[in-house]
């Protein structure tokens, strides 16, 4: 058995203020993460986990928790590395419901391999981030990067 996480539970205001758009793009990756994912913070390689995931006073702040919900380790991560490729992530959200209510099918499928880019950098660095800390997979690292996006919303 491998660490995994069993539920993630995010906080934040900007989740109250989210487009129709980012809010599917939020709730396709938690259930992409409950489905299947690999995440387990160093010492404990089997550990099934509650991810708490917020971002306080400007950094990213990963909470694990036991399945009882009991604190196990909590991680502070700086925005600074990602908040280039979360601004261009949401100007790409911004232009893709453009392209959708325009109708544009080829700027659609530009946008989307654009995107598909900006998941696999933001991957890139939350595995770079967390080397040492969290045992994590690409796929649960292209994830948790929608996440924070998510919850990186400007109030």
């Amino acid at each position: 058995m491998t660490g995994r996480l069993t539920k993630i539970v995010l906080a934040g205001e900007s989740l109250h203020r989210l487009s129709p758009l980012q809010e599917a793009d939020r709730a396709q990756a938690v259930a992409d993460l409950q489905d299947d994912n690999e995440f387990a913070p160093t010492g404990h390689p089997e550990l099934q986990s509650i991810l708490h995931l917020s971002i306080q006073e400007g950094r990213m702040v990963f909470d694990i928790r036991d399945t009882d919900d009991q604190p196990v380790v909590a991680l502070v991560l700086a925005m600074g590395p990602f908040k280039m490729l979360i601004k261009d992530y949401q100007m790409l959200l911004d232009s893709y419901a453009g392209a959708i209510a325009e109708g544009r099918e080829a700027r659609i499928q530009a946008i989307d391999m654009g995107r598909r880019g900006l998941h696999n950098e933001g991957a890139e660095l939350m595995q770079a981030r967390l080397e040492g800390k969290v045992v994590i997979d690409f796929p649960t690292a292209r994830r948790l990067f929608t996440l924070v996006c998510a919850l990186h919303q400007k109030l």
